[in-house]
C-alpha cells in the first residue's frame, strides 16, 4: 500500500473511483472538482495497491477547523481497514499542524455514516448552508 499526492494525470482514475463509490452528483463536475483541488495546493492523497488506485481523500485546514471531502475506497477494497488507515493519516497530518477539530459532511442515508461513527466521529447539531458561486457545466 502506497500513499502519494494526486496529480493531474490521475483525474480519470479518481473520477472512476468516485463513480464506483457513488460520490458523484449531476450538479458537480468531478473533473472540475479535482482540477480546483489540485490548483489549490492543499492535500489530496491517493492510496495505491499494486500500482492501482484503491482509495483517495481530499482534506484541508483553514487555521480554525480541518475538513475532509471525497474519502473513497474502491468497493473491492472496502472492509479491509484502508479507509480507517487513511483517516488516521489525515488526522495525524492535521494534528501535527495544530488543527483542533476535524469536520466532514456525509449525505443523510449514506452508509458511510456508520463508518465515521466507528471512528468516534459524532453528528453535531448544526445546519449546513451553501451557496453555489460557480455552476459546473
Amino acid at each position: 500500500m502506497q500513499l502519494r499526492n494526486a496529480l493531474p494525470q490521475d483525474t480519470h482514475a479518481i473520477v472512476a473511483l468516485w463513480q464506483a463509490c457513488e460520490l458523484t452528483r449531476p450538479w458537480n463536475a468531478p473533473e472540475q472538482d479535482i482540477a480546483r483541488k489540485l490548483e489549490h495546493g492543499s492535500p489530496f492523497w491517493l492510496v495505491e495497491i499494486d500500482g492501482k488506485l484503491a482509495a483517495c481523500v481530499m482534506f484541508d485546514y483553514d487555521g480554525h477547523r480541518g475538513s475532509v471531502n471525497y474519502l473513497a475506497v474502491a468497493p473491492a477494497h472496502q472492509g479491509q481497514g484502508i479507509g480507517r488507515w487513511l483517516m488516521a493519516q489525515v488526522e495525524a497530518h492535521l494534528l501535527a499542524q495544530g488543527c483542533p477539530k476535524l469536520n466532514l459532511m456525509v449525505r443523510s442515508g449514506n452508509p458511510a455514516e456508520q463508518f465515521y461513527q466507528s471512528l468516534a466521529y459524532q453528528q453535531d447539531p448544526v445546519v449546513v448552508y451553501s451557496k453555489r458561486l460557480i455552476t459546473d457545466d
